[in-house]
């Protein structure tokens, strides 16, 4: 990776805190540190080996050494004194609420063996900067402290992911139906110049709701029908009718209820149902024998039926599943708190939380002579000038990184030739009647007059109109109503420009399918209309037309509007082609196999506006050491499209390509250069050129999954809500001591903390100065085409990200609608068929991907 050219200097100086704490590790010299190894290791599962972890640290020749050691209660111990070598300890396993361990207990062996002294003089050397140090392996040393620093943390709170901690006192609030939000804390090291530095966050997450598995499932009845299986699997429940708290694992919710379900029991003679075996064993009556179903709290092979009023659903569960969108709004509330509100956090519930405050006691911070600042960082920061936007006819005046366009006309209006629209009517409020409806009519006409007013050009002749029957209620069956309804209409000699279709409500399954319809089988735009929004009053009515037209230009190859020459100039005083570059991976309710999507999208001129962009499937799996980079060939055969669109549109090859891109986390850097860099470098030697075509490359990775927050010192450098001024970046104090990076919050933050986005600079043949990269950056965020205003991620990243979010609705079924206990219980060949079989599932579905008549537009806006 480059090294940093310099730091920046325009823009007016600012001074910032950020939610870093200082450092300080008092003449520790050596860390030691050990691999952690459980045997029988078949029953040491995860869940378990936390257990032992607690057992050993209560063993008589362990508990000598529990204040100066921190672990991951899994295989790995540090310690700031050597401990005796040959280690090995054996436990006796026994549930936590059990008095001592039962006669027949599992007899655990922990052998505890030095693999490594970690030299702290190696921190020291590297984040003073010298030039010897710049390629030194700081993982190991920081992943040792960070172990130390959360070793608290991970004692008393639920871990989730990676350095994000919750705990049972958090806030919470309930989120909907068996779940609720917890508010917790990030922890991370992390070298900075001069100096180490931690890392607090606040941070939300869904939990499971703690409660009866019984009533929670009647809870679903009343309100969904019924629990889903995807809820259930490998939902943790604590049991006490055995006379003990054991916590068990579902497997599966079954099909039949305890007075339904019989079994073979030698202890009472034979044949017996579970509802007979809970009386006449444990003397429980069970209350909902007859109508809810058993759980299995073994597996396929082993079955173990329980009634689900036995089960209490654990505490400090984080919920799996994907959240609806009541969920996801109720999340965001929770979490969109002011600047202020997050500062305190830190301060006040984070520090004391994460056991990072002096003096604390129960932690092993004070052996390893670590000392924890206890107050915010200050950094410095500049506010970098916002360009000068235009228009055709106006130059509006820019404020906190927005404008408005109510009068103005685009910079190329597109022909809106030959248009349509797409009526869907399902009996709801805000529908027209029908084609004929006047108020339709009349509404067609506004918007027809907004278009042209902003510089398209709009047909005399009315649009057609396609409107559907009243839609059934299953969703496939309404798709093939619309389908239908326009195939039907279509005129095959001459294709509408675009169809603009008008929905009475927002569906998961109509858009979706309207957009894998004409994207990929019929290759014609759609832009859709909710008409509970676009039949507001006058003035909020015209400004969604405002938003919607610019949709349609975008699509129809328009312009907008445009930077002043001088913003451009890093753009264009050579001929330079933006790329931006995204991978979707599958979610949570995706069936295991589906693929993952990756996005490449250009520039094709200097005007910087149009983006056409190339999508492929890859199997999400590929490498499971580079999961977030994307294989070969398929990077080298998507830039080849691009690459050969610019050349097509300029009538020669780009001299520089500069790469933005999205979606790798900070320990991808290198595979991306292992792995994308030899793909570009690959395209550029494939591409048709008369003479060896080597033009100079640039590739930043912009992170927006990081923790850095930075909050105002001054009311003059904050917004009315409290945040940090839009142009507000970061390239000292707390970036990277040897690599060029920065933090650039371009847009303005309208609810909750603003987050910047992290660029890093991982390779730089054209090698920017400072101020070149950093305002050309932010001057490109204002160039984004969907909107009046800022963005926060550069355009050319956030197109590819929108680009892959649109390609998802092609594969929508396998992506949403998995039962995650479809392949539960399976032997490994089976699971691999089964994923293998969906894999090509996907690929039967994507066909040939997007329509040849879109793929040279920005189709996806």
């Amino acid at each position: 990776m480059p090294l940093r050219p310099g730091y920046g200097t325009l823009g007016r100086p600012i001074q910032l805190r950020a939610n870093f704490f200082a450092v300080k590790v008092a003449k520790l010299p050596v860390i030691y540190d050990y691999d952690v190894a459980i045997e029988p290791k078949a029953q040491a599962r995860a869940e378990r080996k936390r257990r032992i972890f607690a057992l050993l640290e209560q063993h008589p020749h362990f508990a000598p050494f529990v204040g100066h050691v921190a672990h991951d209660h899994s295989q790995r111990l540090v310690s700031s004194k050597r401990l005796p070598q040959p280690l090995s300890i054996t436990v006796q396993h026994y549930e936590e609420g059990e008095n001592g361990p039962r006669p027949n207990a599992l007899t655990f062996t922990v052998t505890i063996t030095l693999t490594n002294e970690l030299d702290m003089a190696q921190m020291n050397s590297y984040v003073a900067g010298d030039p010897a140090a710049a390629d030194v392996n700081l993982g190991p040393l920081i992943s040792a402290l960070n172990l130390v620093l959360e070793q608290h943390a991970s004692r008393v709170g639920v871990r989730v992911s990676k350095n994000k901690y919750f705990f049972p006192t958090s806030q919470r609030i309930p989120l909907g139906l068996g779940t609720e939000a917890w508010r917790g804390f990030f922890v991370s090291i992390r070298p900075t110049v001069k100096q180490l530095m931690v890392n607090v966050n606040v941070c939300m997450t869904a939990f499971y709701t703690a409660g009866n598995l019984a009533e929670r499932m009647q809870e679903f009845l009343r309100s969904a029908g019924g629990m889903p299986p995807s809820f259930a699997s490998r939902l943790k429940v604590v049991t006490r009718h055995l006379g003990y708290a054991r916590k068990r694992s579902i497997f599966r919710i079954m099909n039949t209820t305890p007075r339904a379900t019989r079994f073979d029991c030698e202890e009472f003679g034979g044949s017996i149902t579970v509802e007979e075996y809970f009386k006449r064993k444990y003397n429980i009556n069970l209350r909902y024998a007859n109508n809810l179903p058993l759980v299995n709290v073994g597996n396929a092979q082993r079955p173990n039926y329980l009634p689900p009023e036995m089960c209490q659903i654990a505490d400090g569960q984080p919920y799996r599943g994907k959240l609806d969108g009541n969920e996801t709004s109720q999340m965001i509330r929770f979490a969109a708190n002011p600047p202020a509100f997050n500062a305190n956090a830190i301060m006040n519930e984070g520090l004391p939380s994460l056991a990072l405050l002096s003096g604390t006691p129960g932690t092993p911070l004070g052996e390893f002579g670590i000392q924890v600042g206890q107050e915010m960082t200050v950094v410095p920061g500049r506010v970098l000038p916002a360009p000068s936007i235009s228009y055709k006819t106006g130059r509006p005046n820019v404020k906190e990184g927005s404008w408005n366009i109510l009068d103005v006309k685009f910079q190329s209006g597109g022909n809106m030739s030959n248009w349509a629209v797409l009526l869907v009517q399902e009996g709801r409020r805000n529908e027209f009647r029908g084609p004929d409806d006047s108020q339709l009519v009349d509404f067609l006409k506004l918007f027809s007059a907004k278009c042209s007013r902003s510089g398209m050009t709009v047909p005399t002749v009315p649009p057609k109109i396609f409107a559907t029957s009243h839609l059934p209620r299953d969703r496939s069956e309404a798709m093939s109503v619309i389908r239908q309804t326009i195939t039907s209409n279509l005129d095959r000699r001459q294709k509408p420009s675009f169809i603009l279709v008008l929905l009475s409500g927002e569906d998961n399954f109509i858009y979706p399918g309207i957009k894998r319809l004409c994207d990929v089988d019929l290759g014609i735009h759609t832009v859709h209309m909710l008409l509970h929004k676009a039949r507001g009053e006058p003035r909020k009515q015209d400004q969604y037309f405002s938003n919607v037209a610019l949709k349609v230009n975008t699509k129809l190859g328009g312009m907008n509007h445009f930077l002043d020459a001088q913003a451009m100039k890093w753009l264009t005083d050579k001929k330079t082609m933006l790329v931006g570059i995204d991978v979707t991976h599958p979610g949570p309710k995706s069936q295991p196999g589906t693929p993952s999507i990756a996005a490449v999208v250009a520039s094709v001129d200097d005007n910087f506006v149009q983006f056409p962009a190339s999508l492929m499937l890859q199997k999400p799996d590929w490498n499971k050491e580079a999961k977030e980079v994307i294989p070969g060939p398929n990077l080298t055969t998507m830039l080849l499209e691009r690459l050969k669109v610019y050349t097509r549109r300029n009538n020669g090859l780009p001299d520089r390509v500069f790469v933005y891109r999205d979606g790798v986390s900070e320990g991808q850097y290198d595979k991306v250069l292992q792995f994308e860099l030899p793909q570009i470098l690959e395209a550029f030697r494939k591409v048709p050129s008369k003479t060896t075509y080597k033009p100079k490359l640039t590739i930043a990775i912009c992170g927006k999954r990081h923790h850095v927050r930075l909050y105002a010192t001054q009311e003059a450098d904050m917004t009315r809500n409290g945040n940090t001024l839009p142009g507000t970046i970061v390239d000292r104090g707390i970036t990277y001591v040897y690599h060029n990076d920065f933090y650039l919050q371009a847009h303005a933050g309208l609810q909750g903390t603003v987050k910047s986005t992290h660029y890093v600079i991982i390779y730089d043949e054209n090698r920017y100065a400072a101020d070149v990269l950093q305002q050309g950056t932010h001057t490109a965020s204002y160039l984004y085409a969907r909107a009046t205003k800022a963005v926060s991620l550069v355009p050319a990243a956030y197109y590819a990200d929108i680009a892959c979010e649109r390609a998802r609705y092609y594969l929508h079924n396998l992506l949403n609608l998995a039962d995650s206990s479809s392949i539960a219980g399976r032997n490994t060949a089976e699971r691999e068929a089964e994923k293998e079989r969906v894999y090509q599932q996907a690929v039967q579905m994507w066909g040939e991907g997007v329509h040849k008549d879109l793929k040279e537009s920005m189709f996806y806006i």
